[in-house]
């Protein structure tokens, strides 16, 4: 009888196709890396082991709460969920801007824009920054960035310390792509050209330390494959289902790991330069104001080793930490002049059982937006965000007296201004404001302009940005048949005063 079936042509039609759904389940399956059992004490000897690879992701434009680890109940992220249930995970992250170039200098260099000058569309790092890159290659890694986003291009002075630094080459999709809306420009390729750059780095670089950074830029796009979910067809929708596809990526990430022998000797970051939009203060998009929906970010690690259960770290941190975290944890040589700090301690509290798990701190974290930073010729319109203990405070700048303060804990969704309700309040958030702006300067001040040729501007304008330069008429680039709001002002002050960036920053860009 045995003899009989395994002759039968309908055996070998049943044998492919079960091979064929088991190589479908492999891909899409998510396997936990196979490492060993680690506790706090093989946090602190972290810098003792001889290779310890750091893999950097950077998912652009992704908001913590958006993620399913982060509370969101649609599944978005099981990669990034397993991640944290086994390794490191910050629930209250603040990013230093609300729009990339600006929110990227600041958290490679640990500093705040007010101290890196980043903070208008033609500033550069300056060369006498040093950033994370160089660190590491004087301490012999390997180092390399793959990124798809053109705020973080060489010629903005982001490629300081890589020995490679590219824009991926597009590769064909393996999936069919789904985009926001078919009248909309976006890059060419998918966040899948990033993946297998990063996965060619290393395999030729996995016999040495090596330091690899990856800049996604898919939930920037709205991008996604039809491996994720049906969300459904808002853009809200679409939001989430990208979010799915740039978790696959880092599936693809983790699985090259495993597969190179590596996973053990690697540490796994994966973090965002700021959030989204979905019109909780009257816009959709980024760039225009300082709340909580553009600035709460994720901030996740996989460590070479797994924790059981993994640490959580419920104290506000910021992404200026970031850096002074992990080279701390590296054993290396902090970042000079930075102002975010180390959060190992906090891992080491919460993975020894000592953090009393609040979320709330004296200690005060800024994020800062010159909000006609796409203006070339326009005067400065800063705006400066403060988060110390349960509230937030905002204003502009060149005009303090319009405040806005939120209490984060009655009123989460920032909503309620009760700045006018609270003048002591006021006055006590505005001296911690006055202390920030008397910090010493940096060495070099004022951060370089660079010229963009039309080469560059256009790269740009693909991400979905209206650059005004001398002579050209104000353009509001947007999806088609939707009108971008004006950005919220404070009472008594017309729209004329707070201009809108001529580069538009709708949920497309």
């Amino acid at each position: 009888m045995l003899r009989k079936i395994i002759d039968s042509s309908w055996f070998y039609f049943a044998l492919a196709g079960l091979l064929i759904v088991a190589a479908v389940y492999s891909q899409l399956r998510f396997e936990p890396l196979e490492r060993p059992v680690g506790d706090a004490a093989d946090i602190r000897a972290m810098p003792e082991r001889e290779q310890l690879n750091v893999v950097f992701v950077v998912i652009d434009m992704l908001r913590a709460d958006r993620l399913s680890a982060y509370g969101n109940p649609r599944p978005t992220s099981p990669v990034l969920d397993a991640m944290a249930a086994n390794g490191v995970q910050f629930m209250n992250v603040e990013a230093q801007s609300s729009w990339t170039k600006a929110s990227m200098a600041s958290m490679w260099t640990g500093m705040y824009p007010e101290r890196t000058g980043v903070q208008r569309f033609f500033h550069a790092m300056p060369q006498e920054a040093t950033l994370p890159a160089e660190i590491l290659k004087d301490a012999g890694y390997r180092t390399a960035g793959i990124w798809r986003n053109g705020w973080v291009a060489n010629n903005f002075g982001f490629g300081q310390g890589f020995d490679l630094y590219i824009r991926p080459r597009q590769v064909r999709p393996e999936h069919k792509v789904t985009r926001s809306s078919p009248g909309v420009r976006n890059l060419p390729g998918t966040d899948m050209d990033a993946t297998l750059s990063a996965i060619e780095f290393m395999t030729g670089a996995k016999d040495d330390p090596f330091f690899l950074y990856v800049h996604y830029m898919d939930v920037h796009q709205y991008l996604y494959t039809d491996l994720s979910p049906d969300f459904g067809t808002s853009f809200s929708d679409f939001y989430d289902s990208s979010i799915y596809w740039s978790d696959y990526n880092i599936g693809r990430l983790m699985k090259a790991l495993r597969d190179l022998g590596i996973a053990e000797k690697t540490l796994v970051v994966v973090i965002s330069d700021h959030g989204e939009a979905f019109f909780e203060h009257g816009i959709e998009g980024h760039a225009r104001n300082l709340y909580r929906e553009v600035l709460d970010t994720p901030w996740i690690m996989a460590l070479p080793f797994r924790l059981d259960p993994g640490v959580v770290v419920d104290q506000r941190v910021a992404n200026v930490d970031v850096w002074p975290t992990l080279l701390d944890m590296l054993g290396l040589p902090p970042l000079p002049g930075a102002e975010g700090v180390s959060a190992l301690p906090l891992i080491l509290d919460a993975a020894e059982g000592r953090s009393d798990g609040t979320a709330e701190s004296d200690r005060a974290v800024f994020a800062q937006l010159d909000r006609s930073w796409g203006r070339v010729d326009a005067e400065p319109v800063p705006t400066l965000s403060m988060v110390k203990g349960a509230h937030r405070i905002n204003y502009l700048t060149n005009n303090p007296d319009r405040v806005e303060v939120f209490d984060r804990v009655e009123d989460p969704k920032e909503t309620k201004n009760i700045a006018s309700d609270r003048p002591e309040l006021v006055s006590e958030l505005k001296s911690e404001i006055d202390a920030f702006f008397g910090r010493p300067k940096t060495a070099w001040s004022s951060a370089p302009e660079v010229e963009l040729d039309e080469m560059h501007i256009n790269q740009l304008r693909a991400l979905g940005y209206v650059i005004e330069t001398p002579g050209d008429r104000p353009q509001h680039g947007d999806r088609p048949g939707k009108a971008i709001p004006k950005p919220p002002v404070a009472k008594g002050e017309s729209a004329e005063e707070v201009p809108a960036p001529a580069v538009q920053v709708p949920a497309t860009n």
